[in-house]
């Protein structure tokens, strides 16, 4: 096979269903590709934007740099090597990266990295207990970071209290906004294709905060807070707050997720931190010291062991967000 070759549209259309097994935020799946040859081109779906909880679109980009990243490791595990650019010129703004793909010989956790794809889910359920090890955050933040975003575990004492705090503050403040509340409830079994499936959503009965912002499921958990005290905090930042950082942090949280998965942990985006102006200011100064802008905070834990699997969260074939040209 020689560099030149044509990638196969059935390989072309396994990178794309494999990358649109990335998170995204409530499910809305904010992404369309178009094949050319050996290019994959990624744009922005902004019809799926979340207009009150997102009104710049950094979730948006978030969720289509999480989508770049498995199309990328995705490509490299086939054995096509992927170079990727950001933000291309064009006249098309949605046009956010352009991915040429190279023969190349898949690298030797190429499997391991197939698997973690298809494990990768968001479970709401209750971490256990144990802690998680600052050394294990660190190497998560690392990762996250060689994929090209910053990121740093919160395992200070005082800066965790903070955080903790401005977390609850967030979560408090979204679930009182009856336009955020309204739409992350229109996204709530929204479709067979999209949104956030109830059959994924613990139960709660009482008061107590939850991870994340969805509520009254069907999963019976107990009520427990937003964050406990075992489990790990990595904050995703930049010194910048424009598309390119968040594109950046898209690719890196998905890298700490896969790797997250690969080794028996889950991940709980925070994301009502950042969508909150009030919270991400307050994050940004007294966490971050005023230095750097907070992008998504990911929340870090174990489940129990013996757990049954979760349904999957729903996602929209292959052939309504890929186009062969």
């Amino acid at each position: 096979m020689t560099t030149s070759s044509p990638v196969p549209a059935g390989t072309i259309r396994r990178i794309v269903q494999l990358a649109t097994r990335a998170p995204s935020v409530h499910n809305t799946q904010p992404w369309r590709w178009v094949a050319h040859g050996r290019v994959l081109e990624l744009y922005a779906d902004r019809r799926r934007r979340l207009p009150v909880a997102d009104p710049t679109g950094r979730d948006l980009l978030v969720s289509c740099g999480a989508a770049l990243h498995q199309a990328s490791v995705a490509s490299a595990a086939l054995g096509w090597s992927p170079a990727v650019t950001r933000l291309p010129d064009s006249p098309d703004p949605d046009l956010l990266a352009r991915v040429e793909l190279t023969p190349a010989p898949p690298p030797v956790d190429a499997a391991e990295v197939l698997e973690a794809i298809d494990a990768r889910c968001t479970d709401r359920r209750r971490f256990t207990s144990w802690p998680v090890p600052d050394e294990r955050l660190a190497g998560l933040a690392q990762v996250a970071t060689q994929a090209g975003t910053r990121a740093v575990p919160l395992t200070d004492v005082s800066e965790r209290f903070r955080a903790d705090r401005i977390v609850l503050q967030a979560t408090e403040r979204y679930r009182s906004d009856d336009a955020m509340t309204a739409e992350q409830q229109d996204w709530r079994d929204r479709s067979s294709v999209d949104g956030v499936p109830s059959t994924v959503v613990p139960r709660r009965t009482g008061s107590a905060g939850v991870p994340g912002r969805f509520t009254d499921g069907d999963l019976d958990e107990p009520d427990e807070p937003v964050v406990e005290g075992s489990d790990g905090l990595v904050v995703i930042f930049d010194v910048e707050d424009d598309p390119t950082a968040w594109l950046r942090a898209g690719e890196g949280l998905s890298a700490l997720w896969l790797a997250a998965t690969a080794g028996g942990l889950s991940v709980v985006p925070l994301s009502q931190v950042v969508e909150v102006p009030e919270s991400r200011k307050a994050f940004q100064l007294e966490v971050l010291g005023g230095l750097a802008h907070p992008i998504i905070l990911a929340r870090i834990g174990w489940q129990a062991i013996g757990r049954s699997e979760l349904v999957r969260t729903p996602r929209r074939a292959v052939d309504d967000v890929l186009e062969i040209a």
